[in-house]
């Protein structure tokens, strides 16, 4: 075994969805630079233009594609249109933050299309194409939300949820092709998703000092993790939800009690 070659991605093809920006962008990069092919895709086809030049222009190599991850014939016409597909990470979710009984039938169904919906969609088409070729690694992002809730998060917590268990599934279900399916939980991350709690220094504070490093994360800060997922040094990891959550889950609320 070269240990030195655990996280070497050279002549891998990954497709990430939601490449135009935040932890998509950044993962998108990451990937090629250690050695990986990349297919930038975004429901903003300028936006995945720019991260494929981005990775171009750094030496990488990078095409761009417009997919809007609700559509399912688009999802399935965007893998099926590559040569080889061996990581799959899929990132884009959208958030109504309000209490559940304020939520509308048709803000619902907005979030539960795109974070848990498009997810089935974009994990169904690779796990079929990577079952054929005999081995892929998906890697999805869930959330902390997952795992704990609070007011205002109901219906974003049962998509991440959701999202979790069907990764689960799809592990037991494709392992024996060689198929390993894993999923993200990150912490609080400064995106474009959460911009509006920026916006607001209380919330943001309050946000940062529940962790246990007591800070936001950036999105290159969940790059190891996909790496790690998406190559060798996972190559007995399947299933799993990996936390990246600055010790969220791990810290019991905000109060420091006198010890």
């Amino acid at each position: 075994m070269d240990y030195l070659k655990l996280f070497d991605l050279s002549g891998k093809q990954a497709l990430v969805i939601g490449a135009g920006s935040g932890i998509g962008q950044a993962a998108a990069q990451g990937l090629a630079a250690f050695g990986a092919q990349l297919a930038c895709a975004d429901l903003e086809a300028d936006a995945a233009m720019h991260s494929a030049e981005l990775i171009n222009e750094q030496g990488g190599r990078a095409s761009s594609h417009t997919v809007d991850l609700t559509q399912q014939g688009q999802v399935e016409a965007t893998i099926d249109g590559l040569e080889q597909l061996d990581v799959l990470v899929c990132t884009p979710s959208i958030n109504v933050r309000k209490p559940l009984l304020d939520i509308s039938a048709q803000e619902f169904d907005r979030v539960i299309s795109l974070n848990l919906k498009g997810s089935f969609f974009a994990m169904k088409a690779a796990g079929r194409r990577m079952a054929e070729q005999g081995g892929g690694s998906i890697i999805l992002f869930s959330s902390i939300r997952s795992q704990v809730v609070e007011p205002g998060q109901g219906v974003y917590a049962a998509t991440k949820a959701g999202t979790l268990q069907m990764i689960r599934a799809l592990a037991a279900e494709l392992g024996p092709k060689g198929v390993r399916a894993n999923a993200i939980a990150p912490g609080v991350v400064e995106t474009p998703l959460t911009a509006q709690i920026k916006n607001v220094p209380d919330w943001y504070r309050a946000y940062a000092e529940k962790g246990a490093l007591g800070r936001w994360a950036t999105p290159d800060e969940m790059v190891g993790a996909v790496i790690f997922l998406a190559s060798q040094a996972s190559s007995y990891v399947t299933g799993s939800l990996l936390l990246v959550d600055g010790g969220w889950t791990a810290v019991d609320g905000r109060f420091t009690p006198p010890l």
